[in-house]
């Protein structure tokens, strides 16, 4: 079944009329009531009925609009994860350091995944390894994450936060990296704090030690007298 395309929201510019605007709010209804039956019961327990019933709407209403119950699961968690992005980039670009500033993205994308922990591994495989059109949705998310976090570092590199020679695009990379390392630990359930666990590595990187294991201090060998 071919599903129809999604409303995106009103904007000042583009006013709904009053159809589209009920379309829009069943819409929203149907979205709210999936991830709701998604966390109390799982995907596979889940059914499109009892989705429905939740949202007032016939069955056939979620099927028009989402084709099957896997296409619902992904339009319900791109939506919400899309704006989660938003607080997080916003909350991000308002810290006055770089660390700051990543380490307020990382405290609000984990407020995102952990208002729901049941869902949240569903949602962490479904963003990773969904089949098209979906996977090119949640990477271009990805990428405007990428993409917002390489602005803050060379930012921070003008300001002297980071040395001359730091790649912008190399540290948000690595940033990415570490965050998903603690997501799926957490998921998982081997790290209780994965904040702490990407703030940690996030000194590392943006502040390194002058001594590493790899790099010894000299020995200062006593002359004898």
């Amino acid at each position: 079944m071919t599903r129809k395309p999604e409303l995106e929201a009103p904007t000042a510019d583009t006013p709904l009329n009053q159809r589209e605007a009920a379309k829009l709010a069943t819409q929203q209804a149907v979205l709210a009531a999936a991830r709701d039956s998604f966390e109390e019961l799982g995907f596979e327990r889940a059914n499109l009925r009892e989705i429905a019933a939740r949202a007032d709407v016939s069955a056939g209403t979620v099927l028009h609009y989402y084709g099957d119950k896997r296409g619902l699961l992904h339009a319900a968690l791109f939506e919400e994860l899309d704006a989660a992005l938003d607080h997080a980039i916003a909350a991000a670009q308002a810290a006055p350091t770089l660390l700051r500033q990543l380490n307020a993205l990382t405290r609000a994308v984990f407020a995102y995944y952990k208002a729901r922990p049941s869902l949240s591994r569903v949602a962490l495989r479904e963003s990773l390894f969904a089949d098209p059109p979906w996977a090119e949705r949640f990477a271009a998310q990805t990428t405007r994450v990428s993409q917002a976090i390489a602005l803050l570092a060379g930012a921070a590199r003008t300001r002297g936060e980071l040395p001359a020679s730091t790649d912008p695009t190399l540290l948000s990379v690595t940033y990415l990296s570490i965050f998903y390392f603690a997501l799926i630990a957490w998921v998982q359930q081997t790290v209780a704090d994965p904040e702490a666990l990407v703030a940690v590595q996030l000194r590392h990187l943006i502040h390194p030690p002058e001594n590493t294991p790899d790099e010894p201090q000299p020995v200062q060998r006593r002359r004898r007298a």
